[in-house]
């Protein structure tokens, strides 16, 4: 039986990564959670998963610099990383508007809230590359 493929959920609201964490379960993967971006590289560092759910907007260090981050090392630029950001977010300042530069380092990024069937298929899409 083929191993089942290892994603990160990065988002500092617990809820959010819970219903994400359990919309991929339900699709057969494997899930690991960080709630924010130091931890995220922390995570990703000790054991690299399959791809990652990033969220932009979280204290200490955002999704956009743990994206530039990983995409500029060699050991961690193939991992894939799927944006994950609320709509409010994406307005409340230049930096995190939807200027798709902006997400120029992601491999894909949804608007929350998106479906467990967005989310999914957004993921196989990116570990199919």
């Amino acid at each position: 039986m083929p191993q089942k493929k290892k994603i990160l959920v990065v988002d500092d609201e617990p809820d959010h990564c819970a219903v994400v964490k359990r919309i991929l379960e339900q699709s057969g993967f494997d899930v690991v959670v960080a709630y924010d971006g130091k931890e995220c590289l922390e995570k990703v560092k000790a054991d690299p998963p399959d791809a990652i759910v990033l969220d932009v907007v979280m204290p200490e260090t955002d999704g956009l610099t743990v994206c530039r981050t990983l995409k500029a090392d060699q050991a961690y630029c193939r991992i894939p990383i799927m944006i994950l950001t609320a709509e409010s977010a994406t307005h409340l300042t230049r930096r995190f508007s939807r200027d798709r530069e902006l997400y120029a380092n992601a491999d894909d990024y949804l608007l929350k809230p998106a479906s467990a069937e967005q989310i999914t298929r957004g993921l196989w899409a990116l570990l199919q590359r």
